[in-house]
C-alpha cells in the first residue's frame, strides 16, 4: 500500500493513542494490525518501536475493540475532533 507521509504520521499518532483500537486504523487506512506493527517497526527508531510495542501489548484491552468494555462506544478521544483528515468525525 502506498501511503502519503501525512497518512503515515496519522497512523503513527493513532497507534500511540491508548484509546484508538487497531480496528479504527484499519477502517480509516485499510491497514490491519500486522501491517500497522510493520509500519511502526520501519518508521520508528528501534527503542521507540520497542517502547510502543510494550505499551500496546499492556493496553491490549483498549487497542482491540473485541476486548473493550461495552461502555466504550467510540473510536476516538474527544480531543480528536479538531484533527483534520479524520474520516470518522
Amino acid at each position: 500500500m502506498n501511503l502519503s507521509e501525512r497518512s503515515i504520521d496519522r497512523i503513527i499518532e493513532m497507534a500511540w493513542e491508548d484509546r484508538t483500537p487497531f480496528e479504527a486504523i484499519e477502517y480509516q487506512f485499510g491497514l490491519p494490525e500486522k501491517e500497522v506493527i510493520q509500519l511502526m517497526r520501519t518508521e520508528l527508531k528501534e527503542k521507540s518501536f520497542k517502547r510502543w510495542r510494550r505499551r500496546a501489548q499492556q493496553r491490549g484491552r483498549l487497542k482491540h475493540r473485541a476486548l473493550r468494555s461495552d461502555d466504550v462506544q467510540r473510536f476516538k478521544c474527544s480531543r480528536q475532533r479538531s484533527i483534520s483528515q479524520n474520516k470518522i468525525t
